[in-house]
């Protein structure tokens, strides 16, 4: 069974974790303040490569700043290149940097 859980310290700094079966496959770096999630980097374990586990880790980030009213500050590669693929998708979260 796939879960992600959001795991943060006391500082807001964390991930959401991707587990397959218990073991961890797969993390999204984040970091929380004010208003503001900042994504940092994003990576799967080699050996599931290819199985769409990056999207579900994007879909669960989206969905917990529009549920948290969050603006997304794209450093993470695979997420940036995301949103700049989809602007219209997540024009209402993404907080483009100049």
């Amino acid at each position: 069974m796939t879960e992600i859980k959001l795991e943060i310290d006391e500082k807001k700094h964390g991930a959401f974790n991707l587990y397959e079966d218990n073991t961890k496959i797969g993390e999204m770096v984040i970091s929380l303040r004010d208003d503001k999630l900042t994504v940092y980097h994003t990576e799967i374990d080699s050996s599931t490569e290819g199985k769409g586990y990056a999207k579900l880790l994007l879909q669960e980030m989206v969905s917990y700043s529009r549920n948290n009213n969050l603006k997304v500050i794209t450093l993470c590669p695979y997420v940036h290149a995301q949103f700049k693929r989809h602007p219209e998708e997540y024009a209402d979260i993404w907080l483009k940097q100049e």
